[in-house]
């Protein structure tokens, strides 16, 4: 391996690895939290796990071309199984982790793997339970042995012996695997990732060396990364954004990709690790806000005076010194003794004292959200990207950072708004096609490059930025001709704490109508604090004091979104909260929290129908998937209510197709 870097390419991970190994081979690659202890391992160290697992797997029969399917959490024991399936000329798929057992079957047949590598038990059990339908699949290895011991093992085994075994044939296999590593090269293929399937099934997004690795070296020089960064790989491997941060730009930099012990620890771990390189969808943020203000109102009444004097004037200040504007002596002095005071123990309480750069990315974030953490001086930006992308499409560079832009273009990446405002984009990052699916590859891809976002937009002229409005998809018209674009709304709905996800229907009706999920913490913390009693989430949802606040906190959208001409009629009439939340287990959700728009208006007809035929209450009975697999129902009286809305001026008509 030393000498796959010698010609000086980078242009495939193991080169990579080596160049690691060689250049930083003491510095940590990888920290994993288990059993509350911190363990660390360096660049030699991984490469020494990641060589024996790559032999281990060659002396399995894993063949060039092969397709690893990898489920379970982050752990550094995933992320050396996907180099050292790159290494063996073999492709890797993560799955994500809370898959069902048929969502794995499809990902596992259409990929056609042979190996699956499980972190433990649950994931084992899901595999073995659709391995009849799965005649390609041979080999699964397991990390973790608890519960294992009785299972027949004869095309399981443990990941530990698959390592120990590729020690002891090293010498064996040597020869096999320089002929594979030479063959390599930038148009290799790096990783197969599949979308979340909003509309349908999941696509096979099929991205080559080159395209991970020119992206990654581009956007980590943008933000000036490096080998000295700590990043925490919390999200779903499965996910493109992991990858790309926890593989492309940590190998790419060299940098400390830290991995939490489990998902109810998480927070923890990162007041621990206080990472210097930070990305949270703005729901994370947004839950993180939530407890600080929770805790405020439960403050001393001092406390809570200090607290909002200083944040007062953190929001004044903060930004224009994060943005290096000018700002008064007597400003910056006050400034740093509420960062002495308020500011410091805040950003040290959750987790982000060290962070140097911090994104988000996914949805809209709430003005007052990213304000809030720049105002403490956390460098939060906003990127825009895609699977298809290998990520990056813009990034907001420093001193240019707006909460209602997403930036402007990465470097090497080139922008334009067709003439029905869908927003296009070329770039080294683009992927090679979706597997097994030349026609949906060339309805998203031209022949020039040019990939369809599927999202409307427009570049503002003065400055570049780029502005999303909303799906293209989801855009269309109101009876009165009235442009609608629901997820503008939606996501103005969701800045409120108390609001976890919103649905807003409109599209060929004279109103809007809207589906609220409340956010239990937020709700719960609001309910206990004026001494509202409930036994469960469809007791609180359906609360009449908590419809007045979901109704006031619409009525609020409603006047905002009353002073946009364009998108006045989008002001929501009727709404009802949902009785239940809506989930990916029941397919209301895809695994990355976007709403399965189309399922959900299948789903609840009889909700809709009531929303928009007068009625003051309406009887329902849901199906839910428990979290074992097992199906249940429930059934509730849902109460509908008006909302008041906005004279706004008369709304641009669309203009016909």
């Amino acid at each position: 391996m030393a000498s796959a870097a010698a010609d000086g390419r980078l242009d495939t991970f193991p080169r990579l690895l080596a160049r690691n190994a060689d250049t930083f081979g003491d510095k940590p690659a990888y920290r994993e939290k288990e059993f509350g202890i911190w363990q660390s391992w360096t660049w030699a160290e991984a490469r020494d796990e990641i060589e024996a697992l790559a032999y281990g797997l060659l002396d399995m029969g894993l063949n060039e071309g092969d397709y690893v399917a990898l489920i379970g959490r982050n752990r550094p024991h995933m992320y050396w199984s996907m180099v050292a399936a790159q290494m063996c000329g073999a492709v890797p798929v993560p799955i994500y982790q809370d898959s069902v057992g048929e969502e794995i079957a499809y990902v596992l047949d259409h990929c056609g793997a042979r190996f699956v590598i499980a972190q433990d038990q649950e994931q084992v059990d899901k595999v073995i339970e659709v391995k009849d339908r799965l005649p390609a699949l041979e080999e699964v290895i397991y990390l973790d042995k608890r519960g294992m011991r009785k299972y027949d093992h004869t095309h399981l085994r443990l990941f530990d012996l698959v390592q120990d075994e590729g020690r002891a044939t090293r010498d064996k296999g040597e020869r096999e695997m320089a002929t594979r590593l030479a063959k390599q090269d930038g148009e290799t293929t790096c990783v197969m990732l599949y979308t979340s399937g909003t509309t349908g099934r999941p696509k096979g997004v099929v991205l080559s060396n080159d395209n991970i690795i020119i992206t990654s070296k581009n956007s980590a020089e943008f933000d000036h990364l490096v080998p000295g960064d700590d990043i925490l790989a919390y999200l779903p491997m499965a996910w493109v954004g992991d990858f790309i941060f926890s593989v492309g730009q940590a190998y790419w930099t060299g940098f400390c990709v830290n991995c939490p012990e489990s998902a109810d620890t998480m927070m923890t771990d990162l007041r621990e690790i206080g990472p210097s390189y930070y990305f949270a969808p703005p729901r994370i943020f947004e839950t993180q806000l939530t407890t600080v203000m929770i805790r405020m109102e439960d403050a001393g009444k001092f406390k809570k005076w200090l607290f909002d004097r200083f944040m007062a004037h953190a929001k004044t200040v903060g930004p224009k010194l994060l943005d290096g504007e000018p700002v008064g002596a007597m400003d910056k002095l006050k400034y740093s003794l509420g960062n002495l005071l308020v500011y410091g123990p805040l950003k040290n309480t959750l987790g982000l004292s060290r962070i140097r750069v911090g994104y988000t990315a996914g949805e809209a974030i709430g003005p007052e959200i990213f304000d809030f953490y720049r105002s403490l001086g956390i460098n939060l930006k906003q990127l825009y990207g895609q699977t298809e992308a290998s990520v990056f499409i813009t990034q907001q560079k420093d001193h240019e950072v707006r909460a209602d832009t997403v930036g402007t273009p990465t470097p090497g990446v080139e922008l334009r708004i067709d003439d029905s405002g869908e927003v296009f984009y070329r770039s080294p990052g683009v992927f090679v096609k979706y597997y097994k699916n030349d026609e949906s590859t060339a309805s998203t891809k031209d022949a020039e490059g040019w990939v369809a976002t599927g999202d409307a937009g427009f570049i503002e002229p003065d400055t570049g930025h780029l502005r999303i409005i909303d799906r293209a998809k989801d855009v269309g018209k109101m009876a009165s001709g009235a442009l609608f674009a629901p997820k503008y709304v939606e996501n103005k709905l969701k800045f409120y704490p108390n609001i976890l996800e919103a649905v807003v229907f409109g599209a060929g009706r004279e109103t809007c109508t809207a589906f609220i999920n409340i956010d239990l913490t937020a709700v719960g913390n609001w309910a206990e604090r004026n001494n509202i009693a409930y036994a469960s989430y469809q007791e609180l949802a359906g609360h009449p004091q908590v419809l007045e606040m979901i109704q006031s906190h619409i009525a609020e959208t409603n006047e905002s979104v009353a002073q946009d001409e364009m998108l006045s009629g989008c002001q929501i009439h009727r709404f009802l909260v949902l009785h239940k939340e809506l989930d990916a287990d029941d397919g209301e959700l895809t695994r990355t929290r976007k709403v399965r728009r189309r399922i959900i208006e299948e789903k609840y007809d009889d909700l809709i129908t009531a929303l928009y035929d007068g009625a003051e209450s309406v009887s329902t009975e849901t199906e839910v998937t428990y979290e074992d697999g097992r199906k249940g129902s429930i059934k509730a009286t849902l109460h509908i209510r008006d909302v008041k809305t906005v004279e706004a001026r008369a709304p641009q008509a669309v203009a016909a197709e």
